[in-house]
């Protein structure tokens, strides 16, 4: 229905369009896809910020590269797993798997995370490039998984603050 597309809402009302209708709410709140994108996503960055950590050290001191490349690919899984439990949640609370309007340009940008991170992988199982390369690569990767996920914790504080206004919004 028209009336209940927030990004139809936003542009015949003129302010900020709630991120969920009270139905999606509903579906949000009660879906267990919801409390497994909680746990997934502090997960990855964790996993994130160790595996940086064992790249930088590889990058700045030529040691480590068997270590750095573990971290990577398991950095990797996480983000294939958060990506297709959020995919997956996406579709249960809006009824599309992905690109819906309250996350239109995360999606985008999650696009080109997970090309980069999957880059790595085709580089790695092919043996393309140098090792110094392919950790390259992988820190091009995590550049762009550090804006994204800037991008949905912005979106989670300004649905906080819609939520703390009386308007509905994202609690995840």
């Amino acid at each position: 229905m028209q009336a209940e597309n927030p990004s139809f809402r936003e542009r015949t009302s003129g302010g900020p369009a709630p991120l969920y209708t009270p139905e999606q709410r509903r579906r949000r709140d009660s879906s267990p896809w919801t409390l497994i994108q909680a746990i997934l996503a502090p997960a990855q960055f964790l996993i994130f910020l160790a595996s940086l950590t064992l790249v930088l050290r590889y990058l700045m001191t030529g040691d480590g590269a068997a270590a750095a490349t573990a971290s990577i690919l398991v950095k990797t899984v996480a983000l294939y797993a958060i990506m297709i439990t959020g995919s997956i949640w996406e579709k249960q609370v809006f009824g599309q798997w992905l690109f819906v309007p309250a996350f239109f340009w995360e999606d985008v940008f999650s696009m080109l995370v997970l090309a980069l991170h999957t880059a790595y992988l085709v580089a790695l199982v092919g043996d393309l490039g140098t090792e110094r390369g392919r950790m390259l690569l992988a820190l091009a990767a995590y550049a762009t998984y550090a804006i994204n996920a800037a991008q949905f914790l912005l979106k989670l504080r300004a649905a906080r603050l819609q939520s703390s206004s009386g308007t509905l919004a994202v609690a995840g």
